[in-house]
């Protein structure tokens, strides 16, 4: 029988092996050359679905909150995440959030005082070793401005995830999902209308369908098990399960749109799930020693 913290890391990592199909999804259904209408098309539906469920606003302090955390975690993210989708080749912007783990790990020992112990870094460092081996093989150009909007999303959605854990959920989270696809979408939308303006062109048949895919499937259904897991696991734990969603991504540009997958790669994806699996053991495993000067937990 599988434990009860096991089968919670196994729902959980169902949504960033979700968030991987973004980037096919993007690349091969969605419109061209208009990534603000892609984020707000995504996400703002997603919360209006979710809020027509739960049927509940947030109230009190959780008013600038749940704005705080729709941005991190959905309006910014979003915004970046797909300007990276189309500037970058296949997997290779959801290969840059290996350095997420890391990023919540170092945020985390600040705000939450979680330990930031040898075990978690040494996964995390070889977490980024395993997508750069993906990353060094891409047989395409890199493009400055989508590598940076790939970084900005990945310091933008960690935040969010500690901020997240550090505030609580006042609500099931259903209801507390609900918010942040509201608040970041209406972000987006302000930000879509100022900079792309509406769209020109009507949308095709497999438009609507990448869109209702990412909007039903991709937001909504993923983020309720992504944020119902940061109630419960470490945020760490959480973090290196986002590197599924690269690994996932390079399989299918190699299984569906015909990228070239070489054996160097194909160890980079060996590592990334063996720091993936040493990540989320890391609490029933040994004590390690806390590195110096990399927590602010004046017990340890």
């Amino acid at each position: 029988m599988l434990s009860n913290r096991t089968i919670l890391v196994l729902t959980t990592a169902v949504a960033p092996a979700l968030w991987g199909t973004t980037y096919l999804t993007t690349t091969v259904l969605l419109p061209d050359d208009r990534p603000l209408l892609v984020a707000t098309t995504r996400a703002l539906p997603a919360g209006v679905r979710l809020l027509a469920i739960c049927r509940r606003w947030p109230r009190g302090e959780w008013r600038w909150k749940s704005g705080v955390l729709g941005i991190l975690n959905i309006g910014a993210f979003f915004a970046l995440l797909f300007i990276a989708a189309y500037r970058l080749p296949g997997g290779v912007a959801a290969i840059v959030g290996g350095l997420q783990p890391l990023v919540v790990a170092l945020l985390a020992s600040r705000v939450l005082q979680e330990r930031l112990t040898a075990w978690v870094v040494l996964a995390g460092t070889s977490g980024v070793f395993g997508v750069c081996l993906i990353v060094l093989q891409a047989q395409a150009r890199l493009d400055a401005i989508g590598l940076l909007a790939a970084v900005g999303g990945t310091v933008s959605m960690a935040s969010g995830i500690v901020l997240t854990k550090k505030w609580g959920q006042p609500a099931p989270p259903l209801t507390t999902t609900a918010w942040q696809p509201i608040t970041g979408g209406l972000f987006l939308l302000v930000l879509m209308l100022a900079i792309e303006g509406f769209p020109t062109t009507p949308l095709t048949f497999p438009n609507i369908m990448g869109f209702t895919y990412l909007s039903g499937v991709g937001t909504a259904f993923a983020y309720v098990l992504w944020f119902h897991s940061i109630a419960r696991l470490p945020v760490s734990t959480t973090a290196f399960l986002g590197l599924l969603s690269p690994v996932v991504a390079i399989l299918l540009g190699w299984m569906i749109a015909g990228e070239h997958l070489t054996l160097i790669q194909l160890s980079g994806i060996v590592i990334v799930l063996l720091s993936i699996a040493a990540a989320t053991v890391s609490k029933t495993a040994r004590p390690v020693r806390v590195i110096e000067g990399l927590t602010n937990d004046p017990t340890r």
